[in-house]
């Protein structure tokens, strides 16, 4: 990441390079060990909420103009309270049974 930055600042994006040396950090949190190495694909990605949002980007697409935001906020809402009545909330996402012990370590 240092040598990233280094070339950014040569091609004088500094701003850039700040904001990578600040935040290398967090990014690559998930490959602590605290976590399990089964939950760093999933931890790494969130392909639940970019599936999400692409429901919800096709549904408000269908509309085109909404008279207000509230009427655009209604719909999100309404899509959001369906899929979390539907399968897509039944399904785990990440087993926290593996995080057991690192919880139990943590108390």
């Amino acid at each position: 990441a240092e040598s990233i930055a280094t070339q950014m600042d040569a091609r004088k994006l500094k701003e850039a390079a700040k904001c990578l040396r600040e935040g290398i950090g967090e990014t690559t949190t998930y490959l602590l060990d605290d976590y399990p190495v089964e939950h760093r694909r999933r931890i790494r990605t969130n392909n639940m909420i970019e599936r999400l949002n692409r429901e919800i980007r096709r549904r408000t697409r269908v509309v085109g103009a909404f008279p207000d935001g509230r009427s655009a906020l209604m719909l999100i809402t309404a899509r959001i309270r369906y899929v979390t009545g539907n399968q897509w909330s039944t399904r785990r996402y990440l087993d926290m049974s593996r995080l057991h012990d690192t919880i139990q370590e943590a108390n």
